[in-house]
């Protein structure tokens, strides 16, 4: 599917890999939907953009209502939905137990309602519009998803118990989801992110930072954010890249701490 002309839905979008890949669609010609809880920033965001081409919604991802609501008024806006990028997400830090009792319940039961539900409640929303859509290229193509799984998926460290859970979950419903939609015309991947340098990063002490830029592989240097909006543009832009889930991390495999 061509990038050009289409709408795209980009959860997370006010920051790091969500933003990166709403300014690359955006520069290839897409109409882009920002869904964040951070206002000012993608409001900040459509106002650099500098066209009508470019939209935030103030979404709460684990809502199915607002969800629902917020996607009728992005077709409202811009006609129809054809691709939808699932990258809003958090990371705290969640052991099975801890100095004072078992692990936090509540925060792992959190991580998992934004990370995983919050991406199959946008995913849903947006394919039940995808499959309004004419076809739009030979082989009967409706709409593309993109998930944002992790490493942590295949190789957690300590403390991630939940993200590692909630990213595991995302790596699952990849492929279940594209036999799902299969049937509409619509594609279903997920990319699997290293160490990429998004902000957080940047509050890292120099010594941690360099720690951590020396893991990969090859190139020996953390991942940025356009890469993995590169990424992204290819499994749009792939018709045979369906229900895959792929790693991005130069050759990184993640140690226990």
């Amino acid at each position: 599917m061509k990038i050009s002309g289409k709408t795209a839905l980009i959860t997370g979008g006010a920051s790091g890999l969500g933003e990166a890949t709403v300014r690359h669609f955006h520069q290839l010609g897409a109409r882009v939907a920002i869904f964040d809880l951070n206002a000012d920033r993608g409001q900040q965001i459509v106002s650099e953009l500098g066209d009508d081409r470019a939209a935030f919604y103030a979404v709460d991802i684990t809502s199915g209502p607002a969800v629902e609501a917020a996607v009728a008024k992005v077709i409202e806006r811009f006609g129809s939905l054809h691709i939808c990028c699932n990258y809003a997400g958090i990371a705290p830090v969640v052991k099975t137990i801890g100095r004072d009792g078992p692990g936090d319940l509540e925060l792992f039961s959190k991580v998992i309602q934004v990370n995983l539900i919050g991406s199959f409640n946008v995913a849903r929303t947006a394919a039940f519009a995808m499959a309004k859509n004419e076809t739009l290229t030979e082989d009967g193509e409706r709409g593309v998803i993109i998930h944002t799984a992790s490493v942590a998926a295949y190789e957690g460290q300590i403390g991630q118990a939940a993200y590692s859970a909630s990213k595991g979950g995302i790596v699952s419903l990849t492929l279940t989801m594209a036999r799902d939609l299969a049937r509409n015309g619509i594609r279903v991947n997920a990319i699997a992110p290293g160490l990429i340098h998004t902000p957080m990063f940047d509050a890292f002490p120099q010594e941690v930072y360099d720690s951590l830029a020396k893991q990969p592989l090859f190139p020996v240097r953390l991942g940025q954010p356009a890469e993995v909006a590169h990424l992204a543009q290819h499994l749009v832009e792939n018709t045979y890249m369906n229900g895959e889930c792929v790693r991005m991390d130069a050759g990184i495999r993640m140690q226990a701490r």
